[in-house]
């Protein structure tokens, strides 16, 4: 018998092991079943959210109330109070509480007509609330009688009544199934009204206690959920107060009207209020309207856009609604509404804890607030010339930015229905402990998950069971938001420039035009000829466009210049047009589309090369699980790869844009990969350094045999890398600096036939090389050799130890300082090596006078090789701070030590600064600021090519451009480049500081 109880209270729902006995107290059980007449309250009690809690709460209620035979008696014929009783209580133990303290209310579940059909209106609400606290509803100013806490405790339990009855009807239907249900816009819109009638019952209290003068006069303004009738169960009211005749009254009448209702209902939040909280509490009319007019942000308008008077002088409240809404109708055609509409997206998206993310309801991606931010950026764009769009409501906008065209049928309905499931979800997590929250709970709390289920009207479907369905429904609505907030934007775009056909309207080129220009386009115009060609006819790829673009189109618009990265992107899809397999991976691998939008819309120089070197759109897709990343790859790997492909060419000509070709495909993938953020300064120094020495490796070997033909080779030739490409720092638009070197290549040569084959040799590298091409030039510059210009191109290991013997000047010393093999014969390399380490590395240092000279090449420098209106604290070369700065500082104590430090004997900048430190030269916090001066100048260097797509070392002073270069080195590209340029200042000046005392020897 007792298992055969247990059974059946299971399958009513009924698990705790006191329910047999509480239910038999009840009179509702008898043996293994419910007794005869109860079987009706047991399936409704069944039926409940959480039926245990809901019989726990009943057992209560009969013991509270003192007419429980009467109530219970109702219960077994009046199918409402049954469905509504057992549902509120099974679903909110805050609102149970609430009836079990005052089970007189009981009959506010009843199911009376004048209650529940229809729905309270918000005037009935108000009368009730202001006759709780003794004031007249008829009344034009009314005036409670209450005052106090006797105030706010009468008004706090008139509230919590009304909120009773509200959730009552809004869950009946789940704990009976044929009573209505109340939509979830319904329930919100009465909330809010509630909310209105609360406040005006909290300033007729207010009214009372303060006694203000006849003339001064308080508007109270909804803003957010509640001046859009949308309102949550548990949730701050957002109001603006507007205020006439003693403003120090007025604002002490305001701040009674917070603390009335914030004790009594729900905290009141005036922080939209014009400067926000350090503004002033209540303003006039004319107050609010000059600050509109000349201080206001985007946002604020934005927030205005839901202002709605709700209590205190109707007539004042009428007017701030009529002086603010052109305002807000207006704000679209702002100078900075995309810069603030942006910045406003990226606040909501950094308020998500990363480990809330996946059960955030309102802040999360694919959640409530993306569908709000959409539907109200597009009112504001389209709102301008169509009034039907001006509502504050976002369900009733987005019917009528449907109905207009201005969004797709399918998918306004579909977004609205995503939109009710989560706030559907919303309101029954808060109801449950009266508690503002929009959390879903965690996907081990299958008890919380299934009461949530259960109170959201989900039942078993077959396949899974109620939890099962809540998490695939929450899913399924999370992905169907965030797909749809990418099309929202820009499907209706291509309907009104393709051939699409659509069951709605289509949007007009004006309309289409302004919103391109409200999502960050500076030419729409421009835009919708783009969109236009790449949707344009009826073939394959067109089609696959016009699937892609509404995603493409979203990621190019949070770049820093999306109407440079969409002339890109069409001039890569025409390039590319007969690559089979180009669309198909930007469909297909979602990171390679995201990947692709931002290095379009951030840089000059991928595009170009692009359409050149396609092949490197797979190395943008996510590696498969154990195999290397494409995209940072071993640059000693890359080097041999080159070197092995180009050696497999016929002749000279095909080896040499064999090595152009890969030299392409290799700087490419190096610019993307630095752009995404995988490589460090240094890695992308080194990288880029690795390939020029393949190229140049590759064509010295082709070139030689080109030249030597049939016959033999008569000279040993070594390249040595100068400057950036010795110490391995090139840049992409860095040259190659080189000497070259030769020696007969048999006994029977002379030195004279070596040099001349030597250097015809040369002279084919360096033409073939530097011949023009639509790729970063490849200039081999041989200018640093012995007597510069005038000089041999090529001498002999002898003819270098000559020179440098009679004639070096300290200049070249200081030059070698940056020499290493990089090509050719290897060990002639070396014994050029061993030739000037003596020369570059002094065993007795520097003399005062070869240091002075330095100090003054160095300034003459500075002073003449500075472009005329350059400025110097953001001149990545010569500038303070910048690359020549740190350089020249490495290098003289480089010549003045190294012949003493041997670890000081090397031709990279950071890691002489690094010996440098070790050896005690200079202090850690000099190095590390000297190093952080070098990376940033180099960082900002390589970003100025990487965006302008040529060289350049003069960072632009604003504009798109510095805002590209910034998104390249990191920066949010809604962000404010100027913060950039504070850092890049500040970095610099600190190097500069270290430099002026360890170069130039000054003290303060």
């Amino acid at each position: 018998m007792a298992d055969r109880t247990r059974t059946s209270l299971a399958r009513l729902g009924l698990t705790e092991p006191w329910a047999e006995g509480t239910l038999r107290d009840l009179g509702w059980w008898d043996g293994d079943r419910p007794v005869q007449g109860a079987e009706e309250i047991m399936w409704a009690l069944a039926r409940a959210p959480d039926p245990d809690l809901a019989l726990r709460q009943v057992e209560r209620l009969a013991h509270a109330a003192a007419d429980w035979k009467r109530i219970e008696a109702e219960l077994h014929t009046d199918v409402g109070l049954r469905g509504r009783l057992f549902a509120l209580l099974g679903a909110s133990t805050a609102l149970g509480d609430h009836l079990i303290a005052h089970p007189d209310r009981w009959p506010l579940l009843a199911d009376t007509a004048d209650r529940f059909d229809p729905p309270p209106d918000c005037a009935r609400r108000t009368a009730n609330l202001l006759r709780a606290v003794g004031a007249a509803p008829a009344a034009e100013r009314p005036r409670a009688q209450a005052t106090g806490t006797a105030a706010v405790t009468a008004l706090r339990t008139a509230y919590r009544d009304e909120l009773l009855g509200l959730a009552a009807a809004d869950l009946a239907a789940v704990g009976e199934p044929a009573l209505p249900v109340m939509e979830v816009d319904e329930v919100a819109a009465q909330l809010a009204d509630l909310a209105a009638a609360a406040l005006t019952a909290a300033l007729a209290v207010a009214v009372e206690e303060t006694d203000p003068p006849e003339d001064t006069r308080l508007a109270v303004i909804a803003m957010g959920k509640c001046g859009g009738r949308e309102l949550n169960y548990v949730s701050d009211v957002d109001v603006i107060f507007v205020g006439e005749g003693d403003l120090q009254v007025a604002t002490k009448l305001a701040s009674r009207v917070m603390r009335i209702a914030g004790e009594a209902c729900f905290e009141v939040d005036a922080n939209l209020r014009p400067e926000g909280r350090q503004g002033a509490l209540v303003r006039t009319l004319d107050g609010h309207v000059n600050y509109y007019k000349r201080w206001a942000k985007t946002w604020e308008f934005q927030a205005l856009l839901k202002a709605r008077p709700i209590a205190g002088d109707a007539a004042l409240g009428r007017a701030y609604a009529e002086a603010v809404a052109p305002m807000v109708w207006s704000a679209a055609g702002r100078d900075d509404f995309v810069t603030d509409v942006q910045a406003m997206r990226r606040r909501v998206e950094e308020h998500v804890r990363p480990d809330h993310a996946d059960r955030e309801l309102k802040l999360g991606r694919g959640g409530l607030r993306d569908v709000e931010f959409a539907v109200q950026l597009l009112q504001l764009v389209h709102g301008r010339t169509d009034p039907t769009l001006r509502s504050p409501s976002t369900l009733e906008a987005l019917a009528a930015l449907s109905e207009g065209g201005y969004v797709g049928r399918d998918d306004g309905a579909n977004l609205a229905a995503s939109y009710r499931f989560l706030r559907l979800l919303e309101h029954r997590l808060q109801l449950q402990k009266m508690r503002r929250t929009h959390l879903l709970p965690a996907r081990t709390d299958t008890d919380a998950l299934r009461w949530l289920a259960r109170a959201a009207r989900m039942r078993p479907d077959g396949r899974n069971d109620v939890v099962g369905v809540l998490t695939n429904e929450w899913q399924r609505n999370v992905r169907r938001v965030r797909r749809l907030h990418e099309k929202l934007f820009y499907r209706p775009l291509l309907t009104s420039v393709s051939r699409l056909s659509a069951d709605d309207n289509r949007l007009s080129e004006k309309a289409a035009a302004a919103r391109l220009k409200a999502l960050g386009w500076a030419s729409p115009e421009g835009a919708l000829g783009h969109l236009r060609a790449l949707t344009g006819g009826v073939s394959r790829a067109a089609s696959i466009q016009q699937t892609l673009l509404p995603v493409l189109l979203d990621a190019l618009a949070t770049t820093p210049d999306p109407d440079r990265g969409l002339l890109a992107y069409r001039q890569v899809s025409e390039a590319l047009a007969t690559t089979p397999w180009y669309l198909r991976l930007l469909r297909d691998e979602g990171q390679v589309a995201e990947r692709l939008m931002y290095l379009l819309g951030t840089s000059a120089l991928v595009p170009d090369l692009l359409v050149r070197a396609p092949e490197i759109l797979r190395v943008l897709a996510t590696p498969t699980p154990g195999q290397p990343d494409e995209l940072t790859r071993d640059p000693a790997a890359v080097g041999q790869w080159l070197l092995a492909a180009v050696a497999r060419q016929p002749d000279l000509t095909s080896a040499v844009a064999s090595a152009r070709s890969m030299r392409r495909h290799e700087l490419l993938r190096v610019a993307c990969a630095d752009l995404l953020g995988t490589l460090t300064v240094a890695e992308v120094c080194e990288a880029l350094s690795t390939v020029w020495i393949a190229v140049l490796r590759a064509t010295l070997a082709a070139t030689t045999k080109a030249v030597a033909g049939d016959g033999p080779v008569l000279a040993r030739i070594a390249v040595i890398g100068m400057g950036r490409l010795g110490g391995a720092e090139l840049g992409y638009s860095s040259d190659a600096d080189v000497l070259f070197v030769c020696a007969p290549a048999a006994p029977d040569v002379s030195d004279a036939a070596a040099v001349k084959f030597a250097t015809a040799v040369v002279e084919g590298v360096r033409t073939r090389l530097g011949a023009p091409s639509p790729d970063p030039a490849l200039i081999v510059d041989a200018d640093l050799r012995p007597e510069g210009r005038s000089g041999p191109l090529v001498r002999t290991l002898e003819s270098y130890h000559a020179y440098y013997a009679r004639w070096s000047e300290v200049w070249e010393a200081q030059a070698l300082l940056r020499a290493k093999p990089v090509a050719g014969d290897v060990e002639l390399g070396r014994a050029f090596v061993e030739l000037i380490d003596p020369i570059r590395y002094p065993a007795e240092g520097l003399e005062t006078e070869a240091v002075t000279e330095i100090r003054r090449i160095k300034a003459r420098v500075d002073e003449e090789r500075l472009p005329r209106g350059a400025d110097r604290s953001t001149h990545t070369k010569l500038g303070h701070g910048g690359l020549a700065d740190v350089e020249w500082t490495v290098q003289l104590l480089q010549l003045q030590h190294a012949g003493d430090v041997p670890e000081l004997r090397t031709t990279s900048t950071l890691d002489g600064l690094r010996e440098a430190a070790g050896a005690g030269l200079i202090s850690a916090d000099d190095a590390a600021e000297l190093r952080a001066g070098w990376e940033a100048a180099t960082r900002a260097r390589n970003a100025i090519m990487l965006v302008k797509g040529k060289p350049g070392d003069q960072l632009p002073r604003s504009g798109r451009e510095l805002a590209s270069i910034a998104t390249a080195l990191g920066y949010p590209a809604d962000g404010d480049p100027g913060q950039f340029l504070d850092d890049y200042r500040r970095t610099t000046r600190r190097a500069r500081a270290v430099v002026e005392r360890v170069f130039y020897g000054w003290t303060a």
